[in-house]
């Protein structure tokens, strides 16, 4: 196996000084964290409203949500890479200051140009905001307690997607579409008050020259890969074709790039190393790409079933799936702390419990009567949900446990970065197939569903295949380092060679 980059670490476990603020600390990046990946789905709710409000097509009106998924994961890399450069406490407050702005700008934007653009402004600042999180946990953080805190940020990331309906029906029954921003504005304020206090000061990577060649090629590719995506209701897949062979071809001149970066000892924003030489990283974040084009596309087509198909309101829709998310946070928790003692071993049953759950949502879709349905889903839905947090945190420890700690600003953007095209990839082709059944079959809603759902299932099983494969290679790698019992003499004096 090719040297593990962790052998130069600049922060050494044996050097490490637990920081007494350091929980604390987690708990202010936690609620900043939350507040920015739920504002991926809570605006979904509110789309009719703003549409009607601003006088906008559905087409337009859907960039303010794709419009912040495309912008949040360009900035990703860059930005984990410029956490680790100038420091993550430097990069998370203009990240965050930047957040709290542009969610004011977007309340109080009087057109629908303004509103896209004050939301492509906010996805800018929270794709600065996410791999922070991930840094300083990697940072302030080891061994058990390290397995703690990303089940506590695993629980973060899968329940701000699976509330985010909840909390934008709840918002919508007591006050305009608007406070779906305004009420980031007072938690952003606090939390910037606290993380200036409670975050660490300095860096913990060379500072170096930035590589814009990288930032500019990762920022190409990545758009034309996910512009047609986030274009797809509009008919984008069709159109825009042409982008994802130009996408591949960049992507490819950005790993070139990089590598010959790396030859001539500069600091690439992105190092191909991380996926070469760090064990667990490449398949960790196969793994995480292949489980959100199921877990973000689900939600979408929850939506349509239960508001479209089943006339419930944005907040009953929201209830609705209220179990997974209630499951998802309480295993998540408890993962964390599991995933230190077995492993790999807790996704692979995670990702179990994930399509054990959607597979029993299916059959009460296709077999239960249409009004029962909100009702008999919910066993189903909490098996999923209880699953599902078991796959989240415990992949992002186990993909970055032997990440440099000077590199974990950029390893944890690249992981967000490929979780985010799996969750682009989701959110346009199980509602597309969804559609496609619908028109198929006469307005058959719960067919059409159970196909959506069913291309999520396939989604997941990729995932379990890839979790099992770096599950055996674990153990095959664990199973080597055993001492051999052969190779002690009597008298119990080990053997020279």
């Amino acid at each position: 196996m090719a040297a593990r980059p962790d052998v130069d670490r600049t922060a050494r476990d044996e050097d490490y000084q637990p920081d007494p603020r350091r929980w604390r600390a987690l708990s202010v990046t936690l609620v900043v964290g939350f507040m920015s990946l739920l504002d991926v789905s809570i605006v979904s709710v509110a789309l009719p409203t703003l549409q009607r409000d601003l006088g906008a097509t559905p087409a337009t009106v859907q960039w303010v949500v794709s419009g912040y998924a495309l912008t949040f994961a360009l900035a990703l890399v860059p930005a984990g890479r410029l956490g680790d450069a100038l420091g993550r406490r430097r990069l998370f407050l203009v990240g965050l200051a930047g957040f709290v702005l542009c969610s004011a700008a977007a309340g109080a934007a009087p057109t629908v140009g303004l509103l896209i653009a004050a939301r492509l402004a906010q996805g800018l600042a929270a794709g600065c905001l996410a791999p922070q999180n991930s840094g300083l946990i990697q940072q302030l953080f080891r061994g058990a307690e390290r397995g703690r805190a990303f089940g506590l940020f695993g629980a973060v990331v899968g329940v701000s997607t699976a509330v985010g309906p909840i909390v934008g029906g709840l918002l919508l029954q007591v006050a305009d579409w608007r406070w779906i921003f305004y009420v980031n504005v007072p938690i952003g304020v606090v939390a910037f008050a606290l993380a200036w206090r409670l975050l660490p000061r300095g860096r913990t990577g060379r500072r170096g020259r930035m590589d814009l060649g990288g930032v500019l090629l990762l920022g190409v590719g990545a758009l034309a890969l996910l512009f047609p995506l986030v274009r797809a209701e509009a008919g984008g897949l069709r159109r825009l074709w042409w982008l994802f062979p130009v996408g591949v071809l960049v992507m490819a001149g950005f790993v070139a790039w990089e590598q010959r970066l790396v030859r001539r000892g500069g600091e690439p924003v992105f190092d191909p190393r991380l996926v070469t030489r760090t064990r667990g990283y490449g398949l960790g974040a196969a793994l995480g790409t292949a489980y959100f084009v199921g877990f973000s596309g689900i939600w979408l087509v929850f939506a349509l079933f239960f508001q479209t198909g089943l006339g419930l309101t944005p907040l009953q829709s929201g209830l609705a799936v209220t179990p997974f998310a209630l499951g998802a946070a309480a295993a998540a928790v408890v993962a964390g702390r599991l995933v230190e003692r077995y492993g790999r071993a807790v996704t692979v049953v995670g990702l179990v419990g994930v399509l054990a759950g959607l597979g029993a949502t299916i059959a009460v879709l296709l077999l239960v009567p249409a009004g029962a349905v909100p009702w008999a889903v919910a066993p189903a839905l909490l098996v999923g949900g209880l699953g599902g947090g078991c796959v989240i945190s415990p992949n992002i420890t186990m993909t970055l446990r032997d990440v440099p700690v000077r590199m974990a600003g950029a390893a944890g953007g690249g992981l967000q970065t490929a979780q985010r095209f799996g969750a682009v990839i989701g959110t346009a082709a199980l509602p597309g197939l969804f559609y496609v059944v619908l028109g198929a079959t006469d307005q058959d809603f719960p067919t059409a569903a159970a196909a959506g759902l069913g291309l999520a299932v396939a989604g997941i099983a990729a995932a379990l295949v890839l979790a099992v494969v770096d599950l055996r290679r674990t153990r095959r790698e664990e199973a080597a380092e055993e001492p051999d019992p052969d190779a002690v003499h009597v008298h119990g004096h080990p053997a020279h060679h």
